[in-house]
């Protein structure tokens, strides 16, 4: 017998895979092709306090081994979630879930913060400080060391459940800024977000997306995720959580070996509906093959010399 099991900051996990924000929904329209009480957790779609229609259309672009989107978290609100989504989720899910919330201010985060923290379900807060496909905020908090460390400082005043810090690949020391979020307060670092990117269409010579360029995720970003859990993971103290690109068992205890505790898939989620139960289901037989037989002994595993 293996030992999928994983603790992330106090709470444990069956195993380390978890489906990211913006690729799962809230849950329960995945919960009508399989059981995802499998799941160690989810990430909620990102919350923000007001609601949001979202960016214009056209908003996906497909590429090579990944995809470009420009959503613009959409959603309906954090009160809209709290009275009509996570009721329905608590239906089908029975584990705590992770909530990610984006904020174009302070105080927005802090208040959206602040209403998720109450609720029983949520184990989690996943602080979103990376989106590209927004304007004045989210991004622009997660590029500065002292900017994102002021989103936490603002969050961990008026919260009381563990704060996850998700930062942007798109910066020149991904190293600075989690260390800055560490040293105000955070309990966990998240990483990576998409990449930006863009495509044109060659019939018309126009981007493809409204709003020109978007975020980049997909298989092949996963080396450039790789090498930032890497950097991160040995230069704070707190748990990291990998993503970026992962789509097998494999890339999970690639992930792991870098320094995460838990790995978040994303993008092919939308490729392939039964992605992360494919993975949870393949991760005992690759865990013998590589001669692991405990994931929570190979995080930061990997061999440096």
């Amino acid at each position: 017998m293996v030992d999928t099991k994983v603790n992330l900051l106090g709470i444990e996990l069956d195993n380390p895979v978890i489906p990211a924000s913006g690729t799962f929904g809230f849950g329960y329209e995945f919960a009508e092709i399989y059981d995802i009480n499998m799941l160690g957790t989810f990430s909620f779609k990102g919350t923000t306090l007001n609601p949001r229609f979202g960016n214009p259309t056209p908003r996906i672009a497909e590429c090579r081994e990944g995809m470009i989107n420009a959503v613009g978290l959409q959603n309906p609100g954090v009160e809209k979630v709290v009275a009509e989504e996570l009721p329905k989720l608590k239906k089908c899910f029975h584990k705590k879930v992770m909530a990610n919330v984006s904020g174009f201010s302070l105080e927005e985060y802090a208040k959206t913060c602040e209403i998720l923290d109450k609720e029983e379900q949520v184990g989690w807060l996943e602080v979103n400080v990376s989106c590209p496909n927004v304007h004045g905020g989210g991004m622009s908090f997660g590029t500065q060391p002292e900017a994102a460390a002021s989103v936490v400082r603002a969050v961990k005043a008026v919260t009381t459940k563990p704060v996850i810090v998700k930062l942007s690949p798109n910066v020149t020391d991904i190293v600075a800024i989690a260390k800055a979020c560490e040293e105000a307060g955070a309990d966990g670092i998240s990483l990576v977000n998409t990449l930006l990117g863009m495509r044109i269409d060659l019939k018309t010579k126009k981007p493809v997306i409204a709003n020109k360029m978007g975020g980049f995720s997909g298989r092949a970003i996963f080396p450039v995720a790789l090498r930032m859990v890497y950097q991160v993971a040995h230069a704070v103290k707190i748990p990291v959580i990998g993503m970026g690109g992962v789509a097998t068992a494999e890339d999970v205890i690639e992930m792991m070996l870098a320094g995460a505790t838990a790995v978040e898939v994303g993008a092919e989620n939308l490729i392939n509906p039964y992605a992360c139960k494919d993975i949870i289901e393949s991760l005992p037989a690759v865990m013998k093959k590589y001669n692991i037989s405990s994931l929570k002994e190979i995080i930061g595993g990997v061999r440096d010399e």
